[in-house]
């Protein structure tokens, strides 16, 4: 690739940022534990959703340590709104985890952070990149959007590891890793915007398109954990009788599912949040 191409491509993302920087609560007082939620909420829930929850979540929960010991009725409870319960009892394992084996710090090893509980690849270099400002190469959503907007423009299938080098050659000296991502972050979210029918994400090798939410298994889910926060504690009939139009054996299996992944228990016949 061109240098003169990567330095026009790297002013450019610079100067939009400067112009057009996202305002994020997770982006003031910096700090390990504030990026490291930040992260777990962001891998599949929209910034601006992200923004509105972010700051009631760290008031009541505003170290490791205070998440480590609630409950996790708790955290469930401080979660809604962002879907995908299974990164908030993610999120309260893994900060358990820094308390009881890291000395309450999060750690900088790569390895010791794809360690934790709901942390894959992607998010262990963003926390890298965002946390600790390490130099990392990492594609997501956002990321992806740009590189393939500038370098792919006419390609189709194009792979993440197609994107990496390109990545890696534009990485900033250490100390503004995070800003740099941070403004590639809010120039692909500025490309997602403004080209819908055409976003440059359809090119990639790795488009799926999203599954219907209404309707699907993941939304009951959500919406029998809500009702179990707002019931405390119910038998399985009481508990169908909130979705009348659900058959029951889909209740029964997914409330089964519930008991083994840790969301709820049961105890004579009643089901509750753990």
């Amino acid at each position: 690739m061109e240098g003169k191409k990567l330095n026009r491509f790297k002013t450019a993302v610079w100067k939009w940022y400067a112009e057009n920087k996202r305002d994020f609560p997770w982006r003031k007082r910096v700090t390990p534990y504030r990026v490291f939620v930040s992260e777990i909420m962001l891998q599949q829930t929209q910034a601006p959703r992200v923004a509105a929850l972010f700051p009631e979540f760290i008031r009541i929960f505003p170290s490791f340590s205070a998440l480590a010991q609630a409950s996790n009725r708790d955290v469930l409870a401080a979660w809604q709104g962002l879907g995908y319960n299974r990164r908030a009892l993610a999120l309260k394992r893994a900060a358990k985890i820094i308390i009881e084996e890291k000395s309450g710090r999060l750690p900088s090893d790569f390895e010791e952070l794809i360690a934790l509980p709901g942390i894959g690849k992607a998010t262990a270099h963003s926390i890298a990149a965002f946390a600790l400002n390490e130099p990392s190469v990492f594609v997501e959503t956002n990321i992806r959007r740009v590189f393939i907007h500038w370098f792919f423009p006419r390609s189709r299938k194009v792979s993440d590891a197609m994107l990496e080098p390109l990545i890696a050659a534009t990485l900033p000296e250490r100390r503004k890793t995070r800003e740099w991502f941070s403004a590639l972050m809010d120039y692909g979210a500025m490309l997602g915007k403004n080209s819908r029918k055409h976003d440059p994400n359809r090119r990639s090798a790795h488009y799926v398109r999203q599954a219907p939410f209404k309707g699907s298994r993941r939304e009951l889910r959500g919406r029998m954990v809500r009702t179990l926060l707002a019931l405390g504690s119910a038998s399985e009939r009481r508990i169908g009788n909130e979705f009348p139009s659900i058959p029951r054996i889909r209740i029964h299996e997914i409330l089964l599912q519930l008991r083994k992944e840790g969301f709820v228990s049961e105890h004579k016949g009643r089901f509750s949040l753990s």
